[in-house]
């Protein structure tokens, strides 16, 4: 019998080479592997269902779940996970010294319901009083004019968003002074360029990341892996055949990261950092499986429903296709 052949897309994580090197096989399936960024694949997908199986962001899935219209039933698998206490940037000379002077400010974001801003303004909300109606929200791409939510939206009463100007991005806005700060994925190009007029809102990102981890608990999750709806239904094996791969493609990249006699990535002091991550958050941080991270899950797609992105407080079941939800025991 042959094999499936499906197109795959995702990013070119080190948890993901030994799939891509097919160093590991998801069972039964021939893939085409096609590593892009992650907002070409989601743009893609969203918009044109492009990809059989796809990294997809969690927020943008979880608004179409709650609609009832997603062509991806996803399985936990999450290819992207990161702390967004590094999400803020703000400029130096408008008097914002804590979290709570965000109130009245113009913000920059490339779009209102990227995950990470989910996270960042939850943070905010939570941990420091600051609601997203005492924000206003100027929309626009980093430094290509014209980007455009992937996904209508239908926010809350008193939330304002704004678009950039015509040929403006948020990056010059920043840079030039038009905006306060900038909320998103990724830092603006003006920061990465060091401009002396912008830092992160929190000055010490990685302690203060750490510190609501003691707290709560919470890994946020970025992006989950979805498969087409059609062919899971046509091939009911599928959802598991690809999770178990997905586990084990993490689980050489990790045995791999571990072994520091010649450390795998361009980056100092690896073993330190590895050694710290696992006292912080236990052997498995990077994991996978709802089991292990219902309640992160509870606690975004709360504040995701708040937000006013999903249209009804989601489970988090509902995200997952069933037979990814148990496994088989020897």
């Amino acid at each position: 019998m042959s094999k499936l052949q499906l197109s795959i897309a995702i990013g070119p994580y080190d948890r993901m080479r030994p799939l891509v090197d097919g160093e590991v096989q998801i069972d039964a399936v021939d893939p085409q592997f096609m590593l892009l960024e992650p907002e070409e694949i989601f743009f893609r997908a969203f918009r044109h269902e492009a990809f059989d199986i796809c990294e997809l962001s969690l927020s943008s899935y979880a608004v179409r779940v709650a609609k009832g219209d997603a062509p991806y039933v996803a399985v936990p698998v999450f290819p992207s996970r990161a702390f967004r206490h590094t999400c803020i940037v703000v400029r130096t000379d408008r008097g914002i010294a804590k979290p709570s002077d965000l109130r009245g400010k113009r913000i920059g974001i490339p779009e209102y319901q990227l995950t990470a801003n989910v996270w960042a303004r939850a943070i905010l909300e939570e941990e420091y009083g600051v609601t997203p109606a005492e924000v206003t929200w100027v929309r626009g791409g980093y430094d290509t004019p014209g980007r455009v939510e992937k996904i209508s939206l239908n926010l809350p009463p008193g939330v304002v968003i704004e678009n950039a100007p015509e040929g403006a991005t948020i990056s010059g806005m920043l840079a030039a002074g038009e905006l306060d700060g900038v909320m998103g994925p990724r830092a603006p190009s003006c920061f990465e360029r060091g401009d002396p007029n912008i830092e992160w809102l929190f000055p010490d990102p990685t302690a203060a990341a750490q510190a609501w981890f003691r707290k709560t608990r919470i890994f946020p999750v970025m992006h989950v892996l979805g498969i087409r709806k059609t062919l899971a239904e046509k091939h009911p094996w599928l959802p598991a055949a690809a999770q178990k791969a997905f586990e084990k493609s993490k689980a050489v990249a990790l045995a791999k990261l571990a072994d520091t006699s010649a450390t795998k990535v361009t980056l100092p002091f690896v073993e330190e950092n590895l050694r710290a991550a696992r006292r912080l958050m236990g052997d498995d941080f990077f994991s996978y499986g709802l089991a292990a991270n219902r309640h992160v899950f509870d606690w975004f797609l709360r504040h995701h429903h708040a937000q006013g992105l999903s249209s009804r407080l989601l489970a988090p079941e509902e995200l997952f296709h069933p037979s990814t939800l148990e496994s088989h025991k020897i």
